[in-house]
């Protein structure tokens, strides 16, 4: 404990009354049981008052918080004046902490406290206290109410509720403008003396800020203080209790304060001058460069309107103010051309959009800067000296003959030749072309208004130079009409006659069209070719005329069909004309002049037979005609049909006898590569499947040729068949001389023997076997088919 605290103590100690003189020497309390008095009171009623003998009176007990000493801190004593010294009295204490925080002696009625008591803690104690007789434990004296308080000692230091407050200020504000208001609280007694009484003071932050010793409250304390300059502080506060005086306690706070932004300073640019280049070739709407002005400021102090005030270039640029980043983007207004102007000066000016009025005095918040934009030189496509071309041209001009000539430039300052050229896929047909040195557009083909009234074309015009760089440009073609066209009839017509007509009666009226379309309109004339003494033509003058009659009566006995030549011309130049020719029938009509027959052949038919009875003839000569045609295709279909229908009748119809195999009885089997051996072909050969006739001279066959075809050997051998009268009543292809494939036995045909000299002994094939036995027979014992032959 340092002297301070020491010499405080017993300051108090000196001013607080003793403990040790606090005892029961006060007036006696009211008792509870009546008692006599030796005086009398008269009452309003008249009737007397006793006045009961006070036991005992207590006031509070004091007693000084943080005792530090060894022994038990005697905190007062109770005592009744019926206490003798005897003993005889026993003093009982109740209430809050008796017998543990406060003890009482039973015989002398002195109360202890057990331990240090602190004030902020709890401040006060209330206890009841009573006096009785030990032996009969009756109480001698009245329970009684009592107060221990506790004396504040200044042991708690001023305490701030956060540890570091955070503020701000406005920069550039006045000397004394309210920052923020801190407070300290001291858990002592602010009732008694100056334990609780806080004062404050500044220990940092000094000379910017000051604080008010009663209050708490910071203010500013020096004048014009700027963001940009600086823009933390840190302030400490102390607050210290007994008044700020010599001993009191204190407790510090940290205090961050943030100078917040004003506009105080106007926008300002780098450079006096900036420099910016642009292609000549970029279009409406680049962008060309950007300019910024800096702002020391932040947030909306800091936002920047660009605008062009001045310069040659104001109506070829445009600037925007990029928001986000607060600069100023130039662009491109009007198309540049570097031939034209190669250098433009801008006056770009910069102003905030929003101005504190408090701060005028500091300037204007604007600032300006020259902006210079060079356009650099590129090569540029050929210019038309128009956007499109519109060329006219008669139908009827000679091939060759230019209709039109389109004109480019070079816009570059070297001025290049340009050459032309036609986009072939505007010109299919290849009627134009253009001469590429000049640009001369001239036919190559006739033209013919009634094809095309118009042509679309596109002309190509590109660089010597530099061939890849290329404008096009749209002609339009309109070809003009000649009158290269006869009119002719607008329909055609189906004209006729009644027989019963008379001279002078409407028969047709013919009307004509023309392809050509004069400026004028259409005027046609009708005529005739010749004199007809039958029918005449009258022009009606609104481009038809009426065919009319000429005699009475008409026979189609006589004439059935007239035909009328009707000369059609025109009023444009030169004049065309063409003939057409009406064919004109012959009808049977009505009294009404309506049609019923026009055919000559119905005056020969009976009278009795109606339209349906002719329709019905017609029909069943039809059909008749049908079933003959239909008769005649099937006969001729029936002697082509195919000897061979499937692939069945091959092996039923092809039998080949010199085919080993299985035998005899084997007679399923069938090779087809027999119908494909050359060598079973030969001329000079008999049937041996039948005697011959005598009367018949064997026929001659020609021989066929090496690796002949199935269908020409089949249809060769079923000619011959059809052709000998000795060959049996069915379609029989019998071979002889082809033995099969592999046959390990040497040829045994009949045709073959025939063509050896002498006789021949096959006695041999009764020795083969079974299989052999009829060979043998036929062989054997007769005579051979040569001799039989």
């Amino acid at each position: 404990m340092t002297i301070q605290q020491v010499l405080l103590l017993l300051l108090l100690w000196m001013w607080l009354p003793h403990p040790c003189h606090t005892e029961m020497l006060f007036r006696r309390t009211p008792d509870l049981r009546p008692k006599k008095s030796g005086g009398r009171a008269s009452g309003h009623d008249g009737k007397a008052i006793h006045r009961q003998k006070r036991g005992w009176m207590w006031n509070q007990f004091f007693l000084l918080e943080e005792y530090t000493g060894s022994d038990y801190q005697y905190v007062g004593k109770l005592h009744s004046d019926q206490d003798k010294g005897d003993g005889s009295l026993k003093y009982i204490l109740s209430g809050d902490g008796a017998g543990t925080l406060f003890i009482i002696d039973e015989k002398t009625g002195d109360i202890h406290a057990t331990r240090r008591i602190d004030r902020e803690e709890k401040a006060f104690y209330t206890l009841r206290a009573q006096a009785i007789n030990r032996r009969t434990l009756r109480p001698v004296e009245p329970e009684s109410e009592f107060v221990i308080k506790i004396h504040d000692i200044n042991d708690n230091e001023p305490t701030f509720p956060e540890e570091i407050y955070t503020a701000s200020v406005p920069e550039m504000s006045v000397v004394g403008t309210s920052v923020v208001q801190v407070t300290a609280t001291d858990a002592d007694d602010p009732s008694y003396g100056n334990s609780a009484r806080v004062i404050y003071s500044i220990l940092q932050g000094q000379p910017y800020f000051s604080v008010e010793p009663e209050t708490g409250i910071i203010r500013t304390a020096l004048p014009n203080m700027n963001r940009e300059n600086r823009e933390q502080y840190q302030v400490v506060i102390q607050a210290k209790d007994m008044g700020g005086q010599m001993g009191g306690l204190s407790g510090t706070t940290t205090v961050n304060i943030t100078l917040t932004d004003v506009n105080d300073n106007p926008p300002r640019f780098a450079q006096s001058t900036i420099h910016l280049r642009i292609p000549e070739s970029s279009p409406v709407g680049t962008a060309i460069g950007s300019v910024k002005a800096t702002d020391a400021d932040t947030g909306k102090n800091a936002e920047v309107e660009y605008r062009i005030i001045d310069g040659d270039g104001t109506d070829m640029f445009d600037i925007v103010t990029q928001k986000d980043t607060q600069e100023g983007i130039i662009t491109v207004r009007k198309p540049l051309d570097y031939e034209m102007r190669r250098l433009y000066t801008l006056k770009v000016e910069a102003e905030n959009t929003h101005v504190d009025p408090r701060f005028y005095y500091l300037g204007p918040f604007k600032d300006t800067t020259i902006v210079k934009i060079s356009v650099e030189d590129v090569d540029e496509p050929p210019i038309f000296s128009r956007s499109s071309y519109l060329f006219e041209v008669h139908e009827d001009i000679e091939l060759g003959t230019i209709i039109g000539t389109v004109m480019a430039r070079d816009p570059d300052s070297a001025s290049s030749p340009i050459r032309f050229s036609l986009d072939r896929h505007t010109d299919l047909d290849r009627i134009f072309n253009i001469h590429s040195g000049n640009g001369s557009i001239y036919t190559s083909k006739p033209l013919d208004r009634e094809i095309s009234q118009w042509h679309n074309l596109s002309v190509i015009a590109a660089e010597i130079n530099n061939p890849k760089d290329t404008t096009r440009v749209p002609v339009y073609v309109r070809i003009l009409d000649v009158n290269d066209n006869a009119p002719q009839f607008a329909v055609f017509y189906d004209t006729f006659v009644c027989e019963n007509a008379r001279a002078g009666q409407l028969i047709q009226t013919i009307s004509a069209v023309d392809k050509d379309d004069p400026l004028g309109g259409q005027k046609f004339f009708f005529s005739l070719a010749a004199v007809n003494p039958n029918f005449t033509v009258q022009d009606n003058e609104d481009n038809t005329a009426r065919i009319l009659t000429r005699r009475n009566g008409f026979s189609r006995h006589e004439i059935s069909t007239y035909l009328l030549p009707v000369v059609i011309s025109d009023n444009d130049y030169p004049i065309q004309s063409s003939t057409g020719t009406l064919t004109i029938r012959v009808c049977a009509c009505d009294s009404r002049g309506n049609m019923q027959s026009c055919n000559a052949e119905a005056l020969l038919l009976p009278a009795g037979l109606s339209t349906g009875a002719l329709v019905a003839i017609l029909l069943c000569i039809i059909i008749l005609l049908v079933i003959v045609v239909l008769f005649a295709a099937l006969k001729r279909q029936r002697k082509k049909e195919p000897l061979i229908l499937s692939k069945e009748d091959i092996r039923d119809n092809i039998v080949s006898y010199n085919d080993e195999g299985g035998g005899e009885e084997d007679t399923q089997a069938f090779d087809i590569g027999t119908l494909r051996n050359p060598a079973a072909i030969e001329d000079k050969k008999l049937r041996r499947d039948i005697i011959p006739e005598t009367l018949f001279v064997p026929r001659r066959t020609p021989s066929a040729p090496d690796n002949t075809d199935v269908r020409d050997f089949i249809n060769q051998r079923l000619k011959e068949h059809d052709t000998d009268p000795s060959a049996p009543p069915y379609d029989s292809l019998a071979t002889y001389a082809y033995e099969g494939n592999d046959s390990i036995a040497e040829s045994l045909s009949s045709l073959e023997s025939g063509t050896t000299e002498g006789d021949q002994n096959y006695d041999y094939l009764r020795e083969w076997g079974p299989r052999f036995n009829k060979l043998a027979e036929m062989y054997g014992g007769g005579e051979s088919d040569k001799d039989t032959s």
